[in-house]
């Protein structure tokens, strides 16, 4: 978080001890991390998304094989969101940056947010929603429930604190 805290407009850049650790871990991270899979022809993705109070994390595999990963930070408006358009804002952005995977190709996505499983059945959804909707509407995916204890990677990276950044070792082992 401290160099992210570095490119705000609002703050003044000034490179501490705690910028240059959270560097030095950073960098460590990437030139130790295992190398990503290429993927397969049209066989059916997977998506493990998680959101937080921070940010959004998410994984994306095929044949149990981690093909990507990203997070982002949440933008200002989105603080206010309730947890359950949190949720679907990862899940939104997960089909966003991977479309190019995943259009026209089965897809499931696991969230640790039980009453998205039942998006597509909703009768009460408010406009928000509803336009979000439209764009899953594109995409052949099933939302599944998983719970959280299953999604470390995407909680890890939805959290971003060093602590959690461990679960990024265990990138390609099956979740």
């Amino acid at each position: 978080m401290p160099l992210t805290q570095l490119n705000r407009k609002s703050n003044k850049f000034m490179w501490t001890d705690e910028c240059e650790k959270s560097f030095q871990e950073l960098k460590q991270r990437l030139i130790s991390a295992l190398v990503l899979t290429i993927p397969l022809g049209t066989e059916g993705f997977v998506i493990y998304s998680d959101a937080s109070k921070q940010g959004l994390g998410y994984v994306l595999m095929q044949s149990g094989k981690v093909i990507a990963y990203a997070s982002r930070q949440l933008k200002d408006y989105e603080h206010n969101y309730p947890t359950h358009d949190l949720e679907l804002v990862a899940v939104l952005f997960a089909l966003k940056i991977w479309w190019h995977y995943l259009y026209g190709v089965h897809c499931e996505i696991f969230t640790d947010h039980k009453s998205l499983k039942y998006l597509f059945t909703q009768k009460e959804l408010n406009m928000r929603q509803r336009c979000w909707l439209e764009l899953v509407k594109y995409y052949d995916c099933d939302i599944s429930y998983h719970p959280e204890k299953a999604n470390i990677v995407a909680d890890a990276l939805s959290r971003k604190s060093f602590g959690s950044l461990a679960a990024l070792h265990g990138l390609n082992k099956p979740l």
